[in-house]
């Protein structure tokens, strides 16, 4: 099944990273330099900002690109070989294959074991650190969008998953990082693309959240720029527009 930790790209696309020229160059949304710059470091560090950066590019393009995120995930893979305490190196994998779920479809993706795999890097980065926002972040959308694809009843039985778990999951990710503009976004998204009607509330408040930030990355520029083209289309009642903005946000073929 597929999930959606994205997401997530998100939640973790906004945290701090150690990586020195590179780090200058993701700040300032120069992907590709910062995900060469990264790599050629070759640490664990550099490896998850490669990763990092990689999604970061994926996020801003028209149509999603399979080959660009099988080098993420690689670049995540490495970080974690190189260092499996890094926290970062765990959820920017459990981002990739998120990502790459919506591209292959449903089926695939769970014959594949993404869900799995996701789960036991997520619960990986929680025993590294058990207050880490993004993982908890992670958790949600894995929990959320488990029971969209599957329905309760499945997602439950197969994996565990609910959505009051997810949602309480959310909970806790932005009660660490509440001012985190990127997570309200992606709070947000999960929420829409699950039951836009039965969260309304929940939906708006994040949303506007989202939109009052200030942004520090071209990364967070570019959320809170999402953010606010949701939350136009919400509060005109164009639902095709917001759904369509949903999926596209969300890295869905087709969507853009």
């Amino acid at each position: 099944m597929k999930f959606q930790a994205a997401a997530l790209v998100v939640t973790l696309l906004a945290s701090p990273v150690r990586a020195s020229t590179a780090r200058d160059l993701y700040v300032a949304g120069k992907y590709s330099e910062a995900e060469r710059a990264a790599t050629a470091e070759g640490t664990a560090d550099g490896y998850a900002l490669a990763a990092r950066s990689g999604l970061a590019a994926e996020t801003m393009r028209v149509e999603p690109c399979l080959e660009c995120l099988k080098q993420a995930e690689d670049s995540a893979l490495r970080a974690i070989a190189a260092d499996p305490h890094l926290v970062e190196g765990h959820i920017e994998y459990v981002i990739a294959i998120g990502f790459e779920a919506r591209l292959i479809g449903m089926i695939r993706a769970h014959f594949k074991g993404y869900a799995e795999k996701a789960k036991q890097h997520i619960d990986a980065a929680l025993a590294i650190d058990p207050a880490n926002p993004w993982a908890w972040a992670a958790l949600g959308n894995w929990n959320i969008e488990i029971v969209q694809d599957g329905g309760p009843t499945l997602a439950h039985l197969l994996y565990g998953a609910t959505v009051k778990n997810g949602l309480a999951d959310f909970a806790r990710a932005i009660a660490a990082a509440p001012d985190s503009l990127v997570l309200q976004y992606h709070y947000a998204l999960a929420l829409a693309a699950y039951d836009h009607n039965a969260y309304r509330v929940a939906i708006s408040g994040a949303l506007a959240r989202a939109t009052a930030g200030a942004p520090q990355t071209a990364y967070e520029a570019f959320a809170q720029k999402c953010a606010r083209e949701l939350l136009i289309a919400w509060k005109a009642g164009d639902m095709q527009t917001f759904d369509r903005l949903v999926r596209h946000d969300q890295g869905y073929p087709g969507s853009g």
